[in-house]
């Protein structure tokens, strides 16, 4: 076998540890709220103050916004994942780094070029949701063009809430792929680990795990969130 039980160890706990932040991100793994979902619960408000203006230059303005930077970290993906195939034409240079970084024996030729293909892989995933996510926030701007306006809305009321709960779940679809893309990008960070060694691949995968769990439960910018707001 040409990966050791050691890497397929990391491997494995890289893998479940996404996973399992993935799931405590979505709210079903324990009862803390997410920064993630409490910025939904906002998503969704804005979509019922957007449908109490007349002029809603301001919303296209935010989707604007939101469009520009997922497109920004798709073409930063693509990017990347030129570098990554850049590594496999300098593939004995880069051997020559690791076998002075590695904490075991030098890693061979077929092994770095597995786990390059690996980061592919994360990084072209990254790639797809930021696409989707980007499809997604051009769908919701157009939901907010069908919301009708205020002069029309006392005509059927009902319509109008069925519109807003329509770009409301869009905008939070599209912000949930745009955060699994992201969250791509930050574990092909821990990702890099490997290049040096299981042993080195699970203690950045863990580093990375720490800073994302603050940053999602106990940040500041959670608690500027939920500030005021029962959870």
């Amino acid at each position: 076998m040409l990966l050791t039980l050691a890497d397929f160890a990391a491997l494995a706990f890289f893998l479940a540890v996404w996973g399992l932040y993935a799931y405590a991100v979505g709210g079903r793994l324990f009862g803390r709220q997410s920064l993630t979902l409490a910025m939904n619960a906002q998503r969704e408000a804005w979509m019922h103050v957007m449908a109490r203006r007349e002029l809603r230059m301001i919303d296209t303005g935010i989707m604007l916004g939101l469009q520009q930077g997922t497109a920004f970290f798709a073409s930063s993906s693509l990017l990347a994942l030129g570098g990554c195939f850049a590594l496999f034409g300098a593939s004995d240079q880069v051997l020559d780094v690791l076998s002075d970084l590695s904490l075991g024996s030098p890693p061979s030729r077929v092994v770095f070029e597995i786990k390059v293909m690996g980061l592919v892989l994360l990084l072209a995933h990254a790639f797809f949701k930021f696409g989707w996510s980007y499809r997604l926030f051009n769908y919701c701007s157009i939901l907010i063009g069908a919301v009708p306006v205020l002069a029309d809305e006392a005509a059927d009321p009902g319509s109008t809430e069925r519109a807003v709960q329509r770009a409301a779940k869009m905008n939070i679809l599209a912000g949930k792929h745009f955060n699994s893309g992201l969250r791509s990008i930050f574990f092909s960070i821990g990702y890099l680990g490997w290049f040096i060694g299981p042993v080195a691949f699970a203690l950045s995968t863990l580093l990375l795990l720490a800073v994302l769990v603050r940053r999602q439960f106990f940040s500041a910018a959670r608690r500027a969130i939920l500030d005021g707001n029962a959870g």
